[in-house]
């Protein structure tokens, strides 16, 4: 799967791609009632759109993902290909493609969400076919979700081997699916809420996550929290960055990929953690500020957009 004669490292990423519809209420938003808006619907899906940000930066990417048989899985199949992202996922022809529908305020923040993903409960059977494996044996670094059922997040971590390893927490429900292989993932990124759900604590808990995480077994971790300090830690050091406020906000969906796509995309390259770190929050700041699911951005803008996130704060 590697090609020998690439100047670039192929990231290989295994989860979601799928319709992504995002409806935003133009007034107050009215809880029970009616609201008035507009509905957008795009491709979409955790790894997919971290892949695209990583495809931007320069990194060569694959994909393992499943669609069904519909013009909604066509509609992804097209948006993989225009991303320029190799594509070696399954279709069942007999299955509804999944998807996923958020309801956001006019100032972009989300309200709640809608998750239909129950074909990615077919991950580990697909996962056990040996073009799977071999795709995995061919990358030079892996990037997962938590869409994938745990049995399938083992598998993945199995068939890596010594490969980096890289999952997206994707939600409080669904991060504890990592728990079991925490001592294979090289970065997981999450916000405080999943982090503290990982550990088996309240939401809202302050208490610092990083000795806990990494007594778990967990190697390194990019930790947001909101509009606050961003935590990175690995095996050697822990370190904070003050996320740049974004010149304004669009939407919120999408951002945690991008910080995620971004970041990868700099440790494949072989940054340290804490510098890839930068670069995902200035594509998480771009995100912000885009209306797309993926923003859309050249050198020079991601230039202007790095030189707004401060310098890593290094804490232990």
């Amino acid at each position: 799967m590697t090609n020998p004669n690439s100047r670039h490292p192929l990231l290989l990423g295994i989860g979601g791609a799928h319709i992504d519809r995002r409806g935003q209420v133009s007034g107050i938003y009215v809880p029970g009632a009616s609201n008035p808006g507009t509905m957008r619907e795009d491709v979409g899906g955790v790894v997919f759109n971290a892949l695209r940000t990583a495809r931007r930066r320069g990194v060569a990417c694959a994909l393992i993902s499943l669609r069904g048989g519909d013009t909604g899985g066509e509609r992804v199949a097209r948006e993989i290909a225009e991303a320029g992202i190799e594509d070696r996922s399954a279709v069942f022809l007999d299955r509804v493609t999944a998807s996923y529908t958020a309801l956001i305020d006019r100032d972009g923040e989300l309200i709640a969400g809608f998750a239909d993903m129950g074909l990615y409960d077919l991950f580990p059977r697909q996962l056990r076919r040996s073009a799977c494996r071999d795709a995995i044996t061919g990358a030079d670094a892996i990037l997962c979700d938590a869409n994938l059922p745990a049995a399938a997040l083992e598998m993945v971590a199995e068939t890596a081997a010594n490969k980096p390893l890289h999952a997206i927490g994707i939600s409080p429900a669904k991060v504890v699916r990592l728990a079991g292989m925490l001592d294979r993932v090289d970065c997981l990124f999450m916000n405080r809420k999943e982090a503290n759900a990982l550990l088996g604590q309240e939401a809202d808990a302050a208490a610092d996550p990083v000795v806990p995480l990494r007594a778990q077994g967990l190697r390194g971790a990019v930790i947001t929290d909101g509009a606050g300090a961003v935590t990175i830690f690995d095996a050697q050091s822990c370190a904070t960055i003050a996320p740049p406020a974004p010149r304004h906000i669009a939407d919120v969906t999408g951002a945690g990929d991008a910080l995620a796509g971004a970041t990868v995309a700099a440790l494949t390259r072989g940054l340290a953690l804490a510098d890839a770190a930068r670069e995902g929050l200035a594509a998480a700041m771009l995100a912000l500020e885009s209306p797309l699911a993926v923003p859309a951005f050249d050198t020079a803008a991601f230039a202007q957009a790095l030189a707004l996130v401060p310098t890593p704060v290094r804490v232990a």
